[in-house]
C-alpha cells in the first residue's frame, strides 16, 4: 500500500455543531459516522484516516475533483439543466469507477478494488435507483473483489441482490446473464458445492464437447447432467462459440473437476481453452507482424496489462497441468507453450517469449512432422532479430 507521506492527504476534522441540525456525515467506505473530510474536495467524508487512505488509493485520487460539482448543492443544480448535467457527470463517474475496479481486479488487487466498486454501485444507484438491473455490473465487481478476500458471506449477499435484479428484468441482455452465472459458479466452487458450480458455469457456455459429455455422464447422474447441458448458454449467445470469452467458463469448470479428481474432463476443458486462445493469438500475431513490416519497427503491445495477466495466468495453469509426468502430452504442451510465447511477444515481453518459444519447440520436436514446429521456429527467428535479445 502506498504510504500516507507519499500521497500527503489533507483532511480536516468535522465539527458536529457546525452541521445543520438533524444531518450527519457518513464514511465513504463503511457508512459509519464520519469525523474527517477530504481536504481537497471537501465533499467526501471518512470515519478515520485509514479509510481515507484506502479510498484514495482505491479510487478517490481519480475522481476527487469530479465529485465537487455533483455533491455541492447550488441553484443551478436544482434547475432542469443542472440536473441533466449532474446526471451526465455521474454516468461518467460510473464508467471511471468500473474501469478502475476491473483493472485492479485483473491485477489481483482485490482490496484496492473495493472502493472503486463501491463508488460504482453508489453512483449507479443515484442514477438508476435501487434494485434495478443497471446495478448488476457494480454488484458483480464488488462480489469479485470480496471473493478475492474470501468474504464469502458478503459475496453471497451481493450475488443474491444481483440475481434478484436480473430475475425482475426479463429483457436483461446475455452479457449480464453470463457474468452473473460465472460469479455464481465461482462462489459455489469456493464453498464446495460443485454440482451447483457446474450448473452455473454450464449456463456460461453453449456447448460441451462429446468427449466431455461422456466423461461428465460417468461422473454425475444423467438427470443432473441434463439440467446442466440443456440450459441457455448466455455467453455464447452474446459473443459466439469461438470467442475467447467462453474460455473463462471452460477454465473455471476445469477448476471444479480438478477438485473432484477428474483429470480426463480437466484435460478436455483445458484443450478447448488452449486451442481457442492459440488460434486467437496466432491471428493477432500475424496482424502484428504485418504492421511491424509496414512500420519497420516494434509496435506497442497488443494487450493491456490486465488482459495479459489474466490470460497468462490461465495458460500457465494449463501448462503446469499438462506437464505432469503421469499424463504428459507433447502436442498439447507445445500448443500451450507456443500460445504463451505469442502472448508474451504481443505483450512486449521478448525475453519470456523466447523462453516459452524454446519450450514449445522442444515439445513439438518430440512428434514427427508436428504442424506447429515451423510456426514456432518462425517466431523464434523473429525474436532473434529483436535487439532486446542481444544480451540473452
Amino acid at each position: 500500500m502506498e504510504s500516507r507521506a507519499q500521497d500527503d492527504l489533507p483532511s480536516t476534522e468535522i465539527i458536529p455543531l457546525a452541521l445543520p441540525k438533524g444531518t450527519e456525515k457518513l464514511c465513504e467506505l463503511c457508512q459509519k459516522r464520519a469525523y474527517l473530510q477530504c481536504g481537497r474536495c471537501r465533499v467526501t467524508y471518512y470515519c478515520d484516516a485509514d479509510h481515507q487512505q484506502s479510498d484514495w488509493i482505491g479510487i478517490h485520487k481519480r475522481i476527487c475533483q469530479l465529485l465537487i460539482p455533483i455533491r455541492t448543492p447550488s441553484l443551478f443544480s436544482m434547475q432542469r439543466a443542472g440536473r441533466i448535467e449532474n446526471l451526465l457527470k455521474t454516468k461518467e463517474l460510473i464508467e471511471i469507477c468500473r474501469l478502475v475496479a476491473e483493472s485492479k481486479l485483473s491485477e489481483g488487487k482485490h482490496q484496492e478494488a473495493v472502493p472503486a466498486a463501491q463508488a460504482c454501485l453508489r453512483c449507479s444507484t443515484d442514477v438508476y435507483g435501487p434494485n434495478t438491473v443497471q446495478l448488476v455490473p457494480a454488484y458483480l465487481l464488488l462480489a469479485d473483489a470480496n471473493m478475492g478476500m474470501n468474504n464469502l458471506a458478503l459475496v453471497a449477499e451481493l450475488l443474491s441482490q444481483a440475481e434478484w435484479a436480473v430475475l425482475k428484468s426479463p429483457e436483461c441482455g446475455y452479457a449480464v446473464h453470463h457474468r452473473l452465472h460465472r460469479s455464481m459458479g465461482c462462489l459455489h466452487t469456493a464453498t464446495g458445492h460443485f454440482e451447483a458450480a457446474l450448473f452455473h458455469f454450464a449456463n456460461d457456455v453453449r456447448v460441451v464437447t462429446r468427449k466431455l459429455c461422456r466423461c461428465v455422464l460417468s461422473t454425475f447422474s444423467h438427470e443432473a447432467f441434463r439440467r446442466i447441458y440443456f440450459q441457455i448458454y448466455f455467453a455464447s449467445e452474446e459473443y459466439g462459440l469461438d470467442s475467447t470469452v467462453i474460455c473463462g467458463a471452460y477454465f473455471l469448470m476445469a477448476a471444479v473437476f480438478v477438485k473432484l479428481g477428474q483429470p480426463a474432463i480437466v484435460h478436455s476443458l483445458y484443450t478447448e481453452v488452449a486451442e481457442t486462445w492459440h488460434s486467437h493469438l496466432a491471428k493477432l500475431l500475424q496482424s502484428h507482424i504485418q504492421n511491424m513490416q509496414k512500420n519497420h519497427d516494434m509496435l506497442e503491445p497488443a494487450f493491456d496489462e490486465g488482459q495479459k495477466v489474466e490470460v497468462d495466468k490461465m495458460l500457465r495453469s494449463i501448462l503446469a497441468f499438462e506437464q505432469d509426468e503421469t499424463r504428459k502430452e507433447p502436442g498439447i504442451e507445445a500448443l500451450v507453450a507456443h500460445a504463451l510465447a505469442m502472448l508474451s511477444f504481443l505483450g512486449g515481453d521478448a525475453v519470456k517469449a523466447l523462453e516459452f518459444g524454446r519450450m514449445a519447440l522442444e515439445a513439438s520436436q518430440l512428434i514427427q512432422n508436428h504442424d506447429l514446429t515451423e510456426p514456432i521456429r518462425a517466431l523464434l527467428q523473429l525474436l532473434g532479430k529483436d535487439p532486446q535479445l542481444t544480451s540473452v
